[in-house]
């Protein structure tokens, strides 16, 4: 039997679960301005992935990588899901 496929399915979900909550997170705490943060992780993911020797890794990091950019996205669109009214705004942020 093959696991590898089920490894690597089962971690792409985990993958956006995870980040699903800290894009929700840093858009509250300190909004569009830390869309960097997941662009340094993406590319040390994916530099990673390209020096990994086992496949099962090297895929968890390159599915880690682009959930990561991913998350600049979802970070801009938690901004305006935000002013919609559909997530708090936080009060004690001045981002303006």
């Amino acid at each position: 039997m093959n696991f590898v496929g089920i490894i690597i399915g089962m971690s792409a979900f985990l993958c956006i679960g995870f980040f699903h909550p800290i894009v929700i997170k840093a858009e509250y705490y300190f909004g569009t301005r830390c869309w960097w943060v997941f662009l340094l992780v993406a590319l040390g993911c994916i530099a990673g992935s390209l020096f990994m020797a086992s496949i099962i890794p090297s895929t968890i990091l390159g599915v880690v990588a682009f959930s990561s950019l991913w998350s600049i996205l979802e970070l801009f669109k938690q901004r305006e899901r935000v002013a919609k009214g559909w997530f708090p705004n936080n009060p004690k942020r001045n981002d303006k």
